[in-house]
């Protein structure tokens, strides 16, 4: 009886010691696939009970332990989004309405307080919902914008008028977690004409001033053409007198 019993005790044994191995080796390869690693292009969020009061921990350029049960990730795109807006009948300071037409370029920011605004606004938004929250944002700050400025400083100062743009949306961006990048105002126009008969204006003033600068240029060289036969006259009277 025992000599029968032992073959089954080894084999017990046996069973039981592989049994702990494949465990063991589960349970390491499990947490092996919960160590995540963070793609350049892209922002590591980490959820659930994550310490510091915060409600998700961002990582960018890293990894991190995804904790089993009190843990979760996801990931946050850093591909650059190109959006169209096509502002039209838009107030000026002079109540002249005006179409600005533009195209700017966003992304969400890596910087560590605006990461964290994006994993709190934009976690689980699609690319087409980030879009489109994105222009709304943008439409309102070119409004408030085009409203603070006369159409001339609109109109000659473009770089100025950049710059509020850019101060103006970036500032409202960030508070949803996103970042401006690159702003291209094609054209800038109004129903009634008035920035065209701007250009007109400057135009004429330029042309005349170029009339007159030639004007200017041929009297320069008619006198001084008469100035030089003047002087040549004059020394060649003296060396004649001389000369007698």
């Amino acid at each position: 009886m025992n000599l029968l019993l032992l073959p089954l005790q080894i084999l017990s044994g046996i069973y039981l010691t592989a049994a702990v191995i494949l465990i063991l080796f589960i349970f390491l390869f499990s947490m092996m696939r919960r160590y995540k690693r963070c793609p350049s292009d892209k922002i590591l969020v980490v959820y659930g009970k994550t310490g510091g009061g915060k409600s998700a921990k961002c990582i960018h350029g890293g990894a991190a332990f995804i904790w089993p049960i009190i843990q979760d990730h996801a990931f946050l795109d850093l591909t650059p989004m190109s959006i169209e807006v096509n502002l039209t009948n838009a107030l000026s300071k002079q109540n002249i309405r005006v179409n600005v037409p533009s195209r700017f370029t966003i992304g969400i920011s890596t910087e560590p307080s605006v990461m964290q605004n994006a994993a709190e606004r934009l976690l689980g938004l699609n690319l087409d919902a980030v879009t489109e929250l994105a222009q709304e944002i943008i439409f309102g700050q070119l409004r408030l914008v085009v409203a603070s400025m006369d159409i001339e400083e609109i109109n000659s100062d473009r770089d100025q008028f950049l710059s509020h743009i850019t101060h103006s949306v970036e500032a409202e961006l960030k508070k949803v977690g996103l970042k401006l990048i690159n702003v291209n105002i094609t054209d800038i126009h109004d129903e009634s004409g008035y920035i065209q008969a701007l250009g007109k204006e400057a135009a004429a003033k330029a042309i005349n001033d170029a009339k007159i600068s030639v004007s200017q240029k041929d009297r320069d060289g008619a006198i001084g053409e008469a100035q030089a036969v003047q002087d040549q006259r004059i020394q060649v009277a003296a060396a004649n007198a001389h000369a007698v």
